[in-house]
């Protein structure tokens, strides 16, 4: 139906290209409104999950890692995938993926069956978001980017807004595992869009998959986040932990030098020379690493640690969500009137305010007054988010895009997991001994965790001073 597209990028006619231009957004929109209220509803469920497996909340922590983790351990071979065997082709197979390792989630009966699920789970959105964003990048020009983003993103915050009710609502009435079978119809109706309107952009020159580089990374990383998974539940001494940390990051150096001399790396490091992409990127990485343990833990406060059950928690999320999307209409105009550095370096710092507010809540707090905080910090991640994401292609080539976009959400996917760990990591470190049970200890935990996570994303805003006044220029479109 489309024509395949080389580096160079072909364009489909007039015809063809309007009806891209006005139904691909739907098309990428639906697989990540998909993929948000997976996420969101799992978020909201992990109590109850906990208590039907047998388990502490904390060590649950396994079971939202292991998908963000085989994403981060994925990603990279999308861009060459989606070169080798066309955008289309693949997006349409990872969504089937995502939808029946959705079905085997619910079926499970085990924490090691729902993490090895998720693990697929996760390889199905490894190889549907970032084909859906490099699809997005080829298709529209730079100065039309930061509004198809946006618009992408509008219709899929509808997930993380339906996600915690609907999960909260579906727990209190039915049980967990019925959360995963939502998936189910969206997942058709998303197959029913790609068939019609996604187009089929192929690399017309092949390159030959890094094998070593593959190993090398995806060992590195996925050793990296396990270690802080298990050393978070003490399960290995220090001195271990140190072994294992030495390891994997001689692994990811290992793979820093590969790429050096290899002709097709698996990441090509040398786009990180673009100022603006590498501290998107690299700045994104430590700023998500204060926002990567949020959704995990605010349900947690709300239900282990204020005694709320899993639909007023999910409600409870929803404020967040419906500002975030109010936001989308924003950003462009603030973005326009204010530079993208300025946005960035006040905005981290709001951000990570919005966190140390959070160790304030407890169960006298106020419901107007976490609706307030919810949708404060909605606001800030949503122009954070925007901001570095398209920021990213704005002094990207078109030849360098797929590379670009797969880096990009590497890193991301990579950070968010980095996060979670790191969040997890954090509470359970303030706990200390003291049994999960025990709910003030468990509040006063998840306080100073806050408090920790807020302080890093302050300081993660020095990463955005290097920024030009006219940076992202060619995207946001200020003058």
């Amino acid at each position: 139906m489309f024509p395949q597209c080389d580096d160079s990028a072909c364009q489909p006619d007039a015809m063809d290209q309007n009806r891209i231009k006005r139904y691909l957004p739907w098309v990428v929109a639906t697989a990540l409104f998909m993929e948000q209220l997976d996420s969101t509803i799992v978020n909201t469920a992990v109590p109850s999950m906990a208590a039907s497996l047998n388990v502490s909340p904390l060590s649950l922590k396994g079971v939202v890692a292991s998908y963000i983790l085989s994403l981060a351990v994925g990603i990279p071979l999308s861009g060459w995938i989606a070169d080798r065997f066309g955008t289309r082709s693949v997006f349409a197979w990872a969504v089937a993926v995502f939808t029946l390792s959705s079905i085997l989630c619910g079926l499970s009966v085990s924490v090691p069956m729902l993490v090895g699920a998720r693990i697929l789970q996760g390889i199905g959105a490894a190889m549907m978001m970032p084909v859906g964003r490099l699809s997005i990048i080829r298709t529209f020009e730079k100065s039309e980017l930061l509004v198809a983003m946006n618009f992408v993103v509008i219709p899929a915050l509808i997930g993380p807004l339906l996600g915690p009710t609907v999960g909260g609502l579906i727990v209190h009435w039915l049980s967990w595992r019925e959360i995963f079978f939502v998936n189910v119809p969206v997942g058709l109706a998303a197959q029913w869009l790609i068939y019609r309107y996604m187009p089929d952009y192929k690399a017309e020159t092949q390159r030959s998959l890094d094998i070593v580089g593959f190993v090398l990374f995806g060992t590195g990383t996925a050793l990296l986040s396990w270690l802080l998974e298990v050393f978070g539940e003490h399960q290995i001494s220090g001195v271990t932990a140190l072994v294992w940390g030495i390891v994997s990051v001689a692994l990811l150096v290992g793979y820093g030098l590969h790429a050096r001399h290899t002709e097709f790396p698996l990441l090509q490091l040398t786009l990180f020379k673009v100022r603006t992409f590498r501290i998107s990127v690299l700045g994104g990485f430590v700023t998500r690493l204060g926002l990567g343990g949020m959704p995990f833990l605010l349900p947690l406060l709300y239900q282990v640690g204020i005694g709320m059950t899993a639909w007023q928690s999910g409600l409870l999320m929803m404020p967040a969500a419906a500002a975030a999307m109010f936001m989308k209409f924003v950003a462009p105009k603030v973005l326009a009137r204010f530079g993208y550095r300025r946005v960035l370096i006040v905005n981290t710092v709001l951000i990570g305010l919005t966190i140390c507010m959070f160790s304030l809540v407890t169960a006298s707090t106020q419901i107007w007054h976490l609706v307030c905080l919810g949708l404060t910090q909605g606001f800030f991640n949503s122009l954070q988010f925007t901001s570095m994401n398209s920021m990213a292609y704005s002094d990207i080539e078109s030849k360098d895009s797929s590379m670009a976009s797969t880096i990009g959400s590497s890193m991301q996917q990579l950070s968010m997991s980095f996060g979670l760990a790191c969040g997890s990591l954090v509470t359970a470190w303030y706990l200390g001994d003291i049994s999960q049970n025990d709910r003030l200890a468990v509040t006063g935990a998840l306080h100073h965790a806050f408090e920790t996570l807020g302080v890093v994303t302050v300081i993660s805003s020095v990463s955005f001073w290097a920024l030009r006044a006219g940076d992202g220029s060619a995207v946001s479109q200020a003058h």
